[in-house]
């Protein structure tokens, strides 16, 4: 990529009225950032869901001298920066549709090939939610996963700094950009988390703390991984909105259970009481329902000649060129519910032509 492609796309990022939603859907008809703002404001008006409001925004100011500035903070502080079409972008985070057209990170940061979990709960952390967050990461050593959560007070910080007790990669999403740090007691742990994991935000250097930038913060926590643990939580709170998230990218979600009377425990009980979060109380529950217990299989090599049903044919052709997919992408692309989608899905794997994946995904085998 070049660096006039990725001042443009720093100056779209920035542009009021334009989302990550809108942003994509621009870059995605015309084909670059450049390609954006060197067209009209009348053109971009063509587009459906793009009326004068957001089509003017895009030509009001001179954007590319505020990226210039930026585009110099992330070489001299040694930022690595993410598009979301490369392939350094976070996987999962890619299959989300409000993701980050750029994501910026420092550190020592590698996702490839790990499992990834997020875990978020009250800042107000009892004894008792500090014990069950540090025993379920020494729990969770053998699987080496990756801990995500925000770097905020209470079960946040108390997760990364039993990951790096226990020499697990973690990462911290702030809500601010890198030209800062909050909570600024918690600097004293930026250093170990650099050499162990790293920082992830999607937020320019200058953009300092504010509250309203939590829910952005949130939505990156949750699209990370492909599951979120809720270790505590009162009825309203952050980790609730970060939990109600990854429901709606259809993560699995987790939730510590309480007494009835504890104030933080009532939102992990009304969790798990409406269905929108998974009883957890120890390690095994989370390693069965992600499946990180069954030993990794060789590929099975496709036969010349399957004989496929209609129904087999048609799923395949569509997953094929598409190499990687949901179970709720092929659902919509093949017009099938998701309930008849994965018996479907299951023979294609028995016959040696589909291989699944964590976060209900599934493969062609090459």
């Amino acid at each position: 990529m070049t660096d006039n492609e990725i001042l443009c796309l720093l100056a779209l990022q920035s542009v009021p009225n334009i989302g990550d939603i809108s942003a994509k859907k621009l870059l995605r008809h015309f084909g670059s950032a450049k390609a954006i703002f060197d067209t009209s404001a009348k053109e971009i008006t063509q587009l459906e869901g793009f009326g004068t409001l957001k089509a003017k925004a895009l030509h009001l100011e001179n954007y590319l001298a505020a990226a210039e500035k930026e585009y110099d903070f992330i070489e001299k502080n040694n930022i690595q920066l993410h598009y979301f079409e490369d392939k350094t972008y976070p996987y999962f985070l890619k299959q989300c549709i409000d993701a980050p057209i750029l994501l910026f990170s420092k550190g020592n940061i590698s996702i490839e090939n790990q499992p990834i979990i997020s875990i978020v709960g009250t800042r107000n952390a009892t004894k008792s939610g500090i014990e069950n967050c540090e025993n379920l990461i020494e729990s969770l050593v053998p699987y080496n996963p990756i801990i995500v959560s925000g770097f905020a007070y209470g079960i946040d910080i108390c997760a990364h700094k039993a990951a790096v007790k226990h020499n697990l990669q973690t990462i911290a999403c702030l809500a601010h950009g890198f030209d800062t740090i909050y909570p600024k007691v918690h600097r004293k742990y930026e250093k170990d988390i650099l050499a162990q994991g790293g920082f992830f935000t999607d937020f320019w250097s200058d953009c300092n703390f504010d509250r309203k930038n939590f829910l952005k913060r949130n939505r990156v926590i949750a699209g990370l991984s492909e599951a979120t643990i809720v270790i505590e939580s009162a009825e309203k709170g952050g980790s609730l909105v970060t939990a109600n998230i990854a429901n709606s990218y259809n993560r699995e979600v987790f939730a510590f259970p309480g007494r009835i009377d504890d104030k933080y425990s009532k939102g992990c009980n009304h969790l798990i009481k409406t269905n929108q979060a998974r009883l957890l109380e120890n390690v095994e529950d989370l390693v069965y329902i992600l499946n990180w217990d069954a030993k990794e299989q060789p590929a099975k090599q496709p036969e010349l000649f399957v004989e496929l049903t209609q129904e087999e044919e048609h799923i395949y052709s569509i997953l094929k060129p598409l190499e990687t997919a949901s179970l709720d992408e092929l659902a919509l692309a093949c017009q099938i519910p998701t309930y008849q989608m994965l018996p479907v899905l299951l023979n294609l794997e028995l016959k040696g032509l589909v291989n699944p994946m964590q976060g209900k995904m599934f493969r062609v085998v090459k």
